[in-house]
């Protein structure tokens, strides 16, 4: 990951000897993108499995290829599903499932294992760097509040989860730290809402009426705080 991949893109459009240099696809930005002919062995696994390879892919459990030959030895190639499955998990729909920190899933659609902090993380930069090479908004503010849900999710130190991060580009640090610092100043607010919570007695409706606060917030601190304690 290089730095143009997390800074804004620029406010002025190119110039057009810029968008002569650039070649023909520079003028086609923001026009529908033609789609990418589908694998047939991706779709005979959609019209299968349409929970797991459909419109709304779902992180896949590890040895699911061993699975897909052994449950389908008459329909399946080996080097085509192996084909197959790369092009699938590289795909952003696959990867922003990953990103969201879904389960991984067996052939049935069950819930099998969590997915790893580490790929959670992975998926989220490579689908910011997708997303931003295509948008001309600045998706970093997105990107570190994914980032700090992530990693109040995975029940990590800090210490700890910034080993996972797979890119020692300055810029990418630097975002990556802000995520963390955010979530650190989240917790110590949670911290002392919760002490007062905890003091006031009060049902968490008549506590957020008394502090002023949106229920929701308060219910949000209270499953944030419960997280926690579980983790911990």
């Amino acid at each position: 990951m290089n730095d143009t991949q997390v800074k804004p893109p620029r406010s002025t459009p190119p110039s057009s000897q810029s968008r002569r240099r650039q070649g023909p696809a520079a003028g086609r930005q923001g026009q529908p993108r033609t789609q990418a002919p589908t694998h047939p062995v991706l779709q005979q696994l959609a019209d299968w499995y349409p929970q797991l390879f459909g419109e709304q892919p779902r992180p896949l459990k590890r040895g699911i290829y061993a699975d897909l030959l052994a449950a389908r030895p008459e329909g399946l190639d080996a080097e085509g599903l192996k084909a197959a499955l790369a092009l699938h998990t590289r795909s952003t729909r696959y990867l922003s499932s990953v990103a969201a920190g879904q389960a991984r899933h067996d052939l049935a659609g069950q819930a099998v294992e969590d997915m790893a902090p580490e790929h959670v993380l992975h998926a989220l930069l490579e689908v910011h760097c997708r997303r931003q090479g295509r948008s001309q908004e600045d998706l970093r503010p997105k990107l570190r509040q994914r980032i700090a849900q992530a990693f109040e999710t995975s029940g990590l130190s800090r210490e700890d989860y910034a080993v996972l991060l797979p890119s020692r580009d300055p810029a990418v640090q630097a975002l990556f730290d802000q995520a963390l610092d955010e979530a650190a100043a989240r917790a110590a607010k949670d911290t002392a809402l919760h002490r007062a919570y905890s003091a006031s007695g009060l049902e968490p409706t008549a506590f957020a009426d008394s502090y002023g606060l949106p229920l929701g917030e308060v219910q949000r601190m209270l499953e944030r705080v419960k997280r926690r304690s579980q983790q911990a």
